[in-house]
């Protein structure tokens, strides 16, 4: 197929912004996937919200399976660079850990399609996930700042020593997670609105609150 073929097919003045283009693709799949699945989500459906032919979103993403793997690296990507932006090397250790917590509560409770699509591919056994150099290399990032994190935090004496990066990243991510994708069960079954910033604000502290005793040294 040629980029005029392309063109022919797209709505006119798009493909002007070819990276305009795949954002605008890629942000109204995030949301199709989150809310249908890989295997409920439509091309058809995304074509019309974007305005542009299933031709030109096959000619960028090559397949639906290439664009959810996309969505995904978009998703992973979203996160990881807001974590490099909070500077945690900057700060204390224990105040750098509570903002690394605090960040990873709200960012997963404003990102409720983030939280979804997870669940998603946990369903497919991270099948795709596992396809992607690009989300392998952003998640040892991760784990390298929490490594840095708990060795400065260790020589000064404020954490506890052999803490598993791994292990860390994974119980901050539990609970943060816990509270968006357990939010309406929860809710219905204990009759409380765990959404309102009342109960938002509690968890949050006693999020935080509950990883700085693990890690502290006593």
């Amino acid at each position: 197929m040629t980029v005029e073929a392309v063109k022919q097919g797209a709505t006119t003045g798009r493909t002007n912004d070819p990276e305009g283009t795949r954002r605008n693709i890629i942000e109204v799949a995030t949301e199709e996937f989150a809310q249908r699945g890989l295997s409920g989500a439509r091309i058809d459906e995304i074509a019309t919200k974007t305005k542009c032919s299933k031709r030109m979103i096959y000619y960028y993403f090559d397949s639906k399976e290439g664009l959810y793997l996309r969505v995904l690296e978009a998703a992973y990507s979203k996160v990881r660079a807001f974590e490099a932006s909070l500077e945690l090397d900057d700060l204390p250790p224990l105040d750098s850990l509570k903002r690394l917590v605090r960040f990873t509560f709200d960012h997963h409770n404003d990102n409720e399609d983030f939280i979804r699509l997870v669940m998603i591919e946990n369903i497919h056994h991270a099948e795709y996930l596992a396809q992607s150099s690009v989300i392998q290399k952003l998640n040892l990032t991760a784990i390298d700042a929490i490594s840095r994190l708990l060795e400065r935090g260790a020589r000064e004496g404020i954490f506890r020593d052999g803490i598993d990066p791994v292990e860390l990243h994974w119980k901050i991510s539990a609970l943060c997670f816990f509270n968006v994708s357990n939010r309406a069960t929860f809710s219905r079954i204990f009759k409380r609105d765990l959404a309102s910033p009342q109960s938002l604000a509690s968890l949050r502290e006693g999020v935080i609150e509950m990883i700085v005793r693990h890690v502290e040294r006593r």
